[in-house]
């Protein structure tokens, strides 16, 4: 072939290659959108109850009725929000966020496929969604936060959640959802926050110690059994487990969740003794371990001197013996509720002059100090009879103490126990 031959012969693959171009070009000067993305829309405006579309509300400015491009035509009257594009793909953009307005949107969730694979955020919080959730999550696999919360969903977590490789925020709260916690679970490295919380969740929570990026997980209000795990994410920073069926005492690995501020386990069965490790926790600020059936705390060895606790509830609990007063020496702690146990003998004086002396550069005072509801005899500390109402909230009502008038606020509300009472608990008390 000579060179002018093979010369043209390039020159025609050329012009060939900017004809393509231009007519890629050219394509999404008129469509900018995916089509499969623009289907996915279509689905979901389409499976939505027309009565739940409130005027002026995202999905009403959906308009597919002039084929109108989605993406292209983003905050204007057409598509006012609810949606985000970019970029990603040579010529077509992808949807990339879909986020609802919490305006009562009622469809079935199963019914709706969700191929969009290029999706970081899906948020249907505060609606009306139902049904359960689809197996075609699975093609969310760039899919960063997932927000199902407060719809009414049904059926159990699917396997198929512990899939999106990517996942960093879950929320499936406040639902109908049943079952246990997937295994798959274990899959999702990246996550870092989740709430299930209000569901119906049952079985034990299964091994998460492989999440090492999760710091907040909420699984309160469900029908979690079985004991607080010892195997729990060392990057925990809150954790709630409050009012399930938990049974047992608290591990003493919860130590080695060296960043936990906020642990909160109450209104379940647990019971035994309260291990010291939680009062020289070296980051832990709020704990609550009420309405559960703990009998025995055990006393830290540095007396709770390193304790970084801010407030402690103990109350609703069958708490024996002498009012713990290493407690008065935890120097950050401000909120004490030992209400409602069984604690007997005298008020230690380490407690009223907490609560009556304002608090320094190392040490702060009591501002919550309630010892309601137990069996704590003799007089009322000198210090304490000096507050003033508004000064801290005291409530020393329903014991056996000497005189607890109500000329004093925090004798106020409900009166002392009978002599017959006290004497029946603890022949001793005078």
């Amino acid at each position: 072939m000579s060179k002018a031959s093979i010369s043209t012969l390039y020159l025609h693959q050329l012009s060939l290659v900017f004809f393509f171009l231009f007519s890629k070009l050219l394509l999404s000067a008129n469509s900018a959108t995916h089509p499969a993305d623009v289907q996915v829309l279509k689905d979901l405006k389409n499976g939505v109850d027309p009565r739940s579309i409130a005027p002026g509300s995202c999905l009403s400015s959906w308009d597919f009725s002039m084929d109108l491009d989605p993406c292209h035509n983003i905050f204007t009257d057409h598509f006012t929000c609810g949606l985000r594009c970019d970029r990603l793909v040579f010529g077509l953009l992808r949807v990339t966020e879909i986020t609802l307005d919490p305006v009562g949107y009622s469809a079935s969730l199963s019914s709706l496929s969700w191929n969009l694979p290029f999706l970081n955020t899906l948020d249907i919080s505060d609606n009306s969604f139902s049904g359960s959730l689809p197996d075609s999550f699975s093609n969310l696999t760039r899919l960063r936060r997932l927000g199902l919360s407060g719809n009414s969903l049904t059926g159990e977590i699917p396997a198929v959640l512990g899939s999106l490789p990517h996942l960093e925020e879950l929320y499936l709260d406040n639902n109908h959802l049943h079952g246990p916690i997937p295994w798959s679970f274990n899959n999702l490295t990246r996550l870092k926050r989740l709430e299930i919380q209000r569901n119906y969740i049952s079985g034990e929570l299964p091994d998460l110690a492989s999440l090492k990026s999760l710091y907040f997980l909420d699984a309160s209000d469900n029908n979690i059994s079985g004991g607080v795990p010892s195997t729990l994410p060392l990057s925990l920073v809150e954790l709630s487990m409050r009012n399930n069926k938990l049974r047992g005492n608290i591990p003493d690995s919860i130590d080695k969740i060296r960043f936990l501020q906020v642990l909160d386990l109450s209104h379940n069965m647990l019971y035994g003794a309260i291990s010291s490790v939680v009062f020289k926790h070296p980051s832990l600020e709020q704990l609550t371990l009420s309405y559960n059936n703990f009998s025995l705390l055990q006393v830290p060895g540095d007396k709770g001197s390193s304790s970084s606790l801010i407030a402690l509830d103990l109350s609703y609990n069958k708490l024996r013996g002498l009012l713990p007063a290493f407690m008065a020496s935890m120097p950050k702690l401000t909120a004490l509720s030992l209400e409602h146990n069984e604690f007997t003998g005298m008020i230690p004086a380490q407690y009223a002059v907490k609560a009556a002396v304002p608090g320094n550069d190392n040490t702060s005072s009591f501002e919550r100090l309630l010892l309601g509801g137990n069996y704590l005899f003799g007089p009322i500390p000198g210090p304490l009879m000096g507050l003033k109402p508004g000064s801290a909230d005291v409530s020393l009502v329903d014991n056996c103490l000497y005189r607890c008038p109500d000329a004093f606020f925090f004798c106020r509300g409900r009166d002392q126990k009978s002599l017959v009472d006290c004497k029946s608990f603890g022949p001793t008390i005078p």
